[in-house]
């Protein structure tokens, strides 16, 4: 398969170049979208060989992600792997999903940090639970960490969708319209890597944010 990755990024100079070499070294092309940064993440990014897709403007999460599948499905790739661009998600998790895909013919497989939540701060862990269990039960089937923003997705999946939500609903909008149409979506164990990071989810606004969400999507 011919494989990508995809980062969607907002001020992330301190740590997206370490990232894309460490991609690039397995061999991958990396496309970076930077979402309207004030710092030199598209600078640093593309210094260390990434393809970078620059907004003027900060659109949102969900906004960059469909950019960055436009431009990829262009460019016929067979599967991208989704990573954020913070440094939380490990590039020596990289080989176990494209290994994963291979041996169960899924066609969305997405991280699982459930399995160890030590380091979870605690308000993150409990949401990460109530949606994990309300999108699987609408998807029909045990996604463990649905918010998890670690996933590789084959092509046809993101050729047969048609995106709506330009935030962080999209992880869920990806699941809940993949599974609709019959794909099939497994889960790796992968490790994540708390720093001291601010965190770019607004607990109150999204909560609220992602119920109409949910609203919306279960009358389609």
């Amino acid at each position: 398969m011919k494989n990508c990755v995809l980062i969607p990024s907002y001020n992330e100079a301190r740590t997206i170049g370490d990232i894309t070499k460490e991609l690039k070294i397995r061999g991958l092309t990396v496309y970076v979208v930077d979402d309207g940064s004030t710092d030199n993440t598209a600078g640093i990014a593309a210094g260390q060989g990434a393809v970078v897709i620059a907004h003027d403007k900060n659109m949102g999460k969900g906004a960059s992600l469909i950019e960055g599948f436009d431009r990829i499905l262009e460019e016929n790739f067979d599967a991208v792997l989704i990573m954020d661009g913070d440094g939380q998600h490990a590039t020596d998790d990289v080989d176990n999903f494209f290994k994963k895909m291979a041996e169960t013919h899924a066609d969305i497989v997405i991280g699982n940090r459930m399995l160890d939540t030590a380091s979870m701060p605690v308000t993150r862990k409990i949401t990460n639970r109530i949606m994990s269990r309300v999108i699987s039960k609408m998807c029909g089937q045990a996604i463990p960490d649905t918010q998890c923003g670690f996933k590789l997705i084959k092509r046809n999946v993101l050729e047969s969708i048609k995106f709506e939500f330009s935030n962080f609903e999209i992880e869920s909008e990806i699941l809940l319209k993949a599974a609709k149409k019959g794909f099939k979506i497994e889960s790796v164990p992968v490790k994540t890597v708390y720093q001291d990071e601010m965190s770019k989810i607004k607990p109150i606004f999204d909560t609220i944010r992602f119920l109409f969400f949910l609203i919306r999507m279960a009358n389609k």
